[in-house]
């Protein structure tokens, strides 16, 4: 993941290593030109909040679901989290209310987020779908595991965007 977001962002990773010595990972960058962005700016602006959803949110790892978990949660949804699909699917098949959100991640080890997607509209056919990921949509869609419109956030993500992603995602089915 880390080698495709520099790539992404036209930079490279040299490793050096030597037997008994260990090793050297060096990742360079680009320098950035243009004005920096002022973050205060961006959390001038209100971030839309929950209109009472509950969100399944699935993450394979586990410090980013918890960020995840933690970022919903300031956003006021209802939050259902789970690290593997296995536990995502249980969730949905028990869980008593609707579930009106999927937050997915779109590459994980049992399946991907698109076939976890297909299989939650069998409990829930008008869930919406939000798919996240480190590598871009392009590549995404390039390799045929997303289409080009779906709903789709690259990590990592401000809590900003985030809350307007998913703002649009329960908008586009309305």
């Amino acid at each position: 993941m880390v080698y495709g977001i520099v790539k992404q962002n036209n930079g490279f990773v040299n490793v050096y290593s030597e037997p008994g010595n260990g090793t050297i990972f060096r990742i360079y960058l680009p320098r950035y030109d243009d004005q920096a962005v002022d973050s205060q700016l961006e959390n001038a602006t209100e971030a839309p909040t929950s209109c009472g959803e509950t969100v399944l949110l699935v993450e394979d790892e586990p410090a980013l679901l918890k960020l995840g978990k933690m970022m919903l949660e300031q956003l006021r949804y209802q939050v259902l989290a789970a690290g593997t699909l296995g536990d995502a699917i249980t969730l949905a098949k028990e869980h008593a209310g609707k579930i009106q959100i999927l937050v997915t991640d779109v590459v994980m080890p049992e399946m991907n987020g698109p076939d976890l997607a297909e299989r939650l509209h069998s409990f829930y056919p008008d869930i919406n779908i939000l798919f996240m990921s480190g590598y871009t949509a392009n590549m995404i869609a390039q390799r045929g595991v997303l289409d080009e419109s779906v709903n789709f956030i690259q990590k990592p993500f401000s809590l900003q965007s985030l809350a307007v992603k998913l703002r649009d995602t329960v908008s586009d089915k309305q």
